[in-house]
């Protein structure tokens, strides 16, 4: 079956492996599905919720189209780094300045849990680190998975999220990241 994919790359470095990661997957998925890139490196926009939901902010061009494309999804695939164990600012605050209630979530009086507006789409995170993946998951704990599958993606009603861990890029042999490279090909043959 045919999925509209959104493949974001939240490093906001124009060249990186995570980039190269995303292509890979795209070429693949676009064979079966429709798929669409955004990379937040052409992403011009404050990063800063300078009043948070006090006062309704305007949003900048590229963020009205990010909100679009998250609508008209089905499957979202978020390719980023790893920075201080978490995703680099630009990726926090596109998320801060368009998962906005009356878009992604809505408070309901006398209820303590908003609800989900965005319900009936899947997504896998792909991340990049320096750190191998175990220690990143068993010692650090993986913030920034839990960040982004539970606090905001399935928060906002995305059912089936995925993830997967890649490292450690900085000591990585040609082989390796051919490896890596291979299976981003795979899974965008099935937009998982």
């Amino acid at each position: 079956m045919s999925k509209r994919v959104l493949v974001l790359v939240g490093n906001p470095k124009k060249d990186s492996f995570v980039s190269s990661l995303a292509e890979a997957y795209l070429d693949s998925a676009k064979n079966k599905h429709e798929v669409q890139l955004i990379k937040i490196s052409d992403m011009e926009f404050n990063i800063d919720l300078s009043s948070g939901y006090d006062e309704k902010a305007s949003l900048e061009d590229t963020l009205k189209s990010f909100q679009a494309y998250i609508e008209w999804c089905d499957h979202l695939v978020i390719f980023t780094p790893i920075w201080w164990g978490a995703v680099p600012a630009k990726l926090k605050g596109l998320i801060d300045r368009t998962f906005l209630p009356g878009f992604a979530f809505e408070y309901e009086k006398g209820k303590s849990i908003p609800k989900k507006l965005l319900e009936g789409k899947t997504a896998r995170i792909v991340m990049t680190m320096d750190t191998p993946p175990w220690y990143y998951f068993w010692i650090q704990g993986a913030p920034a998975i839990k960040q982004l599958k539970t606090t905001t993606l399935k928060f906002v009603g995305f059912g089936s999220v995925k993830s997967k861990m890649i490292g450690p890029i900085i000591s990585s042999t040609k082989e390796s990241r051919i490896k890596w490279i291979n299976d981003m090909s795979k899974l965008g043959a099935t937009a998982n």
